[in-house]
């Protein structure tokens, strides 16, 4: 009768390894967020209603570098108004994005033209962005499907890998992989494919920093992976998020 009862009461060896591993297991599930919660967090910080910033781009080559500083406005992911400052050579050079369209008014010859077509793909000021990487500022999970596919480290921050897989047609890159600060939600690396699967962008992100509540980065490197040198940097020098932009901005009669 002993010997039934402990028999009973007991919880045999290879039980128990199972359920240490259930354990383990459900606990390891509940630490990592879905693909769609980092996105989100993602989208809250670099997305905005409004946004109106002052930068610098370093466009580097094989043999020569030059730096432009611009100030760009933004609504949401369907109007942008840039103008170019410096250097003098530039300076008066416009871009209007409305919706899917882009015009480009050029001081030298005192012409707007509309981009469009595989005319978006070109270089922006021989730049490594393409008219097609600024135009599309539309939130991740509207163009995406975000899986978490693993985790590393970057300059000393734990990052979450997502892998987003394209769930419209009509898209730059077919496949993204981004690398994502576990703490402050913003991208640290990211990399564009194509449909095939060729790598063909690479963007770092550094200087990260608190703006009005929000962690954002300052610095953006883009490098074409088709093209020769060092990529081209783009370095925030003042950003404001959802302050109010006239309405005249996004005008085709502000060009001139």
């Amino acid at each position: 009768m002993n010997t039934l009862k402990t028999r009973t009461n007991s919880v045999p060896l290879q039980g128990l390894g199972v359920v240490l591993l259930l354990l383990v297991t459900s606990f390891s599930f509940a630490q990592n967020p879905t693909g769609k919660s980092i996105l989100d967090k993602v989208d809250n910080n670099m997305s905005a209603k409004t946004r109106i910033l002052t930068a610098s781009m370093e466009i580097g080559t094989e043999r020569t570098k030059r730096t432009m500083v611009s100030k760009s406005y933004g609504e949401g992911d369907h109007k942008s108004f840039t103008e170019y400052l410096a250097p003098a050579r530039e300076k008066g050079t416009k871009m209007l994005k409305l919706e899917n369209q882009l015009w480009i008014y050029s001081p030298s010859t005192d012409r707007t033209i509309q981009i469009s077509g595989h005319m978006l793909r070109q270089s922006v000021m021989g730049s490594d962005m393409s008219y097609e990487d600024m135009m599309n500022d539309k939130p991740l999970l509207e163009q995406y499907k975000a899986d978490v596919t693993g985790s590393e480290v970057i300059d000393g921050h734990k990052c979450w890998v997502v892998t987003l897989t394209a769930i419209i047609t009509d898209i730059n890159y077919f496949t993204r992989k981004m690398w994502v600060d576990a703490e402050r939600s913003v991208p640290l690396k990211e990399e564009l494919f194509a449909k095939s699967g060729k790598l063909l962008k690479r963007i770092t992100f550094s200087d990260v920093r608190k703006v009005e509540g929000r962690w954002f980065p300052m610095t953006f490197v883009y490098k074409d992976m088709l093209k020769e040198g060092p990529g081209t940097k783009m370095s925030i020098q003042e950003i404001k998020f959802d302050s109010a932009i006239p309405a005249n901005v996004f005008n085709l009669g502000n060009l001139k």
